[in-house]
């Protein structure tokens, strides 16, 4: 498998580590749930990108889980990239979205569904860590405006919609600020999300 992915590699770097392009995101560690649901998402259209819809067009969903199983069994070393440190306020902000939520609008926070370590959640739930800014505040974008979608019912839509620009703002930068650690997915049956969530769909 490891010479099955090596396309892989010049985007999301040596076992999925990640790359120094802020878009091109770490898959090392991520659910294998998860990373299936994406590959499947790019391979049928649902998410949109030339390169990724070019190369999964034509792979059946039992070579896309493999891809994914190699992948999510990955924990390479996290690529350190320099940057510059982001506004103090803006991350206390982001860190009370992402550890309390916004009860006032009912938006749950961010580690209610991805884990209190932010490392995700079997079987379809990713890991939040090692995620730069810019490419948070795009997919969080991508959802609000119908240009990223997953599986009905498209929890992550609903919350993004929900959320300003400045809570937008203020989860990229938190999330950005927090080191890669050693924490997996969270395993062990279903759990109640605060909302229906169709990430959560056994692949099949």
């Amino acid at each position: 498998m490891e010479a099955r992915v090596a396309a892989c590699v010049g985007c999301h770097g040596l076992a999925g580590r990640g790359v120094e392009n802020v878009y091109f995101p770490r898959l090392a560690g991520k659910p294998a749930g998860y990373l299936y649901n994406q590959l499947v998402a790019f391979r049928d259209g649902r998410r949109k990108y030339v390169p990724m819809n070019y190369l999964l067009a034509y792979l059946p969903d039992s070579y896309l889980y493999k891809m994914a199983e190699y992948f999510a069994a990955q924990n390479p070393p996290p690529l350190v990239v320099a940057g510059p440190a982001p506004d103090a306020q803006l991350v206390r902000e982001g860190q009370r979205i992402v550890t309390g939520g916004v009860p006032a609008r009912r938006i749950p926070a961010c580690a209610t569904c991805h884990g209190g370590d932010l490392a995700g959640r079997e079987p379809g739930i990713p890991g939040l860590l090692g995620l730069r800014a810019d490419y948070v505040s795009a997919q969080l974008g991508a959802w609000r405006y119908g240009v990223r979608t997953a599986l009905a019912p498209d929890c992550m839509q609903v919350i993004a919609s929900s959320l300003t620009e400045p809570e937008v703002a203020a989860v990229a930068a938190y999330l950005s600020s927090l080191p890669v650690t050693n924490a997996r997915p969270a395993k062990g049956g279903p759990v109640a999300l605060p909302m229906p969530c169709g990430s959560q769909a056994q692949p099949k």
